[in-house]
């Protein structure tokens, strides 16, 4: 699954592939969102087995996207 997660005063979104559902996203960043003040750290394991860390209060949104196979060819055009 791809993440995006846009940051507070950052113009671009930061781009994820995880293997963790959407649900597991949620239920991390309501964790991370409900840590003291200064440990809301929201972390992001990525399908090669790194990890993302960002600030949880400094998170803007999270968009979900399924992983789409992507049409090839003459076939997309209508």
């Amino acid at each position: 699954m791809e993440v995006k997660i846009g940051i507070q005063s950052i113009p671009r979104e930061l781009v994820v592939e995880t293997d963790a559902t959407p649900e597991e996203v949620e239920r991390d960043l309501a964790a991370a969102l409900a840590a003291p003040e200064g440990k809301a750290i929201f972390a992001l394991t990525t399908q090669k087995g790194g990890r993302v860390l960002v600030p949880a209060d400094k998170i803007a949104f999270l968009e979900f996207s399924t992983d789409q196979a992507r049409r090839v060819g003459f076939g997309n055009i209508v």
